[in-house]
């Protein structure tokens, strides 16, 4: 809606002076709403013309005072102007405070993002992780001890987040907090949300992040080969609760499901698919995207074996897991058991799944993708490497043949 202002002088004569004098005042109509502001000049009443706004003649007084009046008149103009160049709406009150010359309230960057974390609070289970909440929260806390640390202040004025604030952070997290290159831009990139909620809001008329570029760097996935599966799978531990970790690891391992969408698991997630076979169908937490996943034998087996749980039963899960804590935890022990030396967590069984369960056995990375619940094969490739053993099974096809076009061809000269 476009703003309507109206300017208006006149002589206020229910504040006469007992010299006869009165002071000028100036009526701003916006939008129908008035304010009435002193123009800190005196008249006589006589000598003012209510038709024309101003005094009347040509003496020095009048030119000094009209002179003053058609100041404040572009005062008013130019504050309107500049109202409306920073996006902010003309009212009564704001007109009001840029002629008084009352500062704007500064908006400072830690109430702005300590808002943001308590609507993702609010939003835990509905659209956001626990774990999306922590990692905001870690990135509001080494943004405050990056403020105290470069400029000893507790906050700063989001209008003086510049290019060198964004490079000076990045600094901090790789040199006083040690953080690793992926670790370090995940960080700024969780900053960076919170300067597009600046700019949405036009609260900042620029993007300090406009010539900033950060790269995550490719990190070499681990998985479980299978002689490492299989030594989980056959090894006799001597307590219910590393079987139960190790069963709920190979669960993972088989369907290729995080730890979180494998705890939110019931037996309705459980249906015939389009084979007849029995399938998971699901849709993961992370990505609120579909996972349908066919069930093989080992997964049956362990979906069999803890059917009867009282968890399972008390509390309509599918498999009764541990917390992800306890989980990695106890899967540290297991690998020392199994003498497996890399460090095992749930994640691997992720990977494994991608790369030695599947792909290796030659389903092609389209469905891997699908059954991962990712929404492109960018994402697939990072978590399935071709094996160096599929490179060789690939190639001996290959070689053998041209080894086979090879004697024909030598047959064919030799007849």
């Amino acid at each position: 809606m476009k703003t309507k202002v109206s300017i208006l002088f006149y002589a206020k004569r229910a504040k006469a002076s007992v010299n006869g004098s009165v002071p000028i005042y100036t009526r701003i109509t916006i939008n129908g709403k008035r304010i009435e502001l002193s123009t800190n000049r005196f008249v006589d009443i006589s000598k003012w013309s209510t038709e024309a706004g101003k005094m009347k003649g040509s003496s020095e007084e009048a030119r000094t005072i009209n002179s003053h009046l058609d100041m404040f008149k572009i005062k008013i103009i130019d504050g309107q102007m500049e109202l409306i160049h920073k996006n902010i709406p003309v009212t009564a009150e704001t007109i009001k405070n840029k002629i008084l010359g009352f500062e704007e309230r500064k908006r400072m960057l830690i109430p702005i993002f300590q808002d943001h974390n308590n609507k993702i609070k609010e939003l835990v289970g509905k659209e956001y992780a626990p774990g999306t909440l922590e990692r905001y929260k870690t990135s509001l806390k080494h943004t405050i001890d990056f403020l105290e640390w470069k400029y000893k202040i507790s906050d700063i004025e989001i209008d003086k987040i510049n290019h060198a604030f964004i490079t000076d952070y990045e600094f901090y997290l790789r040199s006083v907090r040690n953080c690793a290159n992926n670790t370090a831009v995940k960080y700024i990139k969780n900053f960076s949300k919170i300067i597009k909620i600046c700019l949405a809001n036009n609260w900042i008329d620029r993007n300090p992040f406009s010539n900033y570029k950060a790269k995550i760097r490719e990190v070499e996935r681990v998985y479980l080969s299978e002689e490492e599966i299989e030594n989980i799978i056959n090894k006799d531990f001597k307590t219910d609760r590393l079987s139960l970790v190790r069963d709920i690891f190979l669960f993972s391992c088989f369907t290729g499901l995080a730890y979180i969408d494998v705890k939110n698991l019931t037996k309705s997630h459980i249906s015939l698919g389009i084979d007849g076979e029995k399938w998971i169908f699901t849709h993961r937490q992370k990505t609120e995207t579909a996972s349908k996943i066919p069930i093989l034998p080992i997964t049956q087996m362990i979906i069999d074996k803890y059917e009867d749980h009282p968890e399972c039963c008390n509390q309509n899960k599918l498999l009764p897991i541990l917390s992800n804590q306890k989980m990695n935890a106890y899967l540290k022990e297991i690998a020392g058991i199994c003498e497996i030396e890399k460090e095992l967590t749930f994640h691997i069984a992720r990977h494994t799944f991608a790369t030695t369960v599947t792909l290796t056995n030659g389903v092609p990375i389209e469905s891997v993708s699908k059954m991962l619940g990712h929404k492109n094969l960018r994402t697939t490739q990072h978590y399935a490497k071709v094996l160096d053993k599929k490179v060789s099974e690939d190639m001996m096809i290959l070689r053998n043949k041209m080894l086979s076009s090879n004697n024909d061809k030598i047959i064919k000269k030799a007849n």
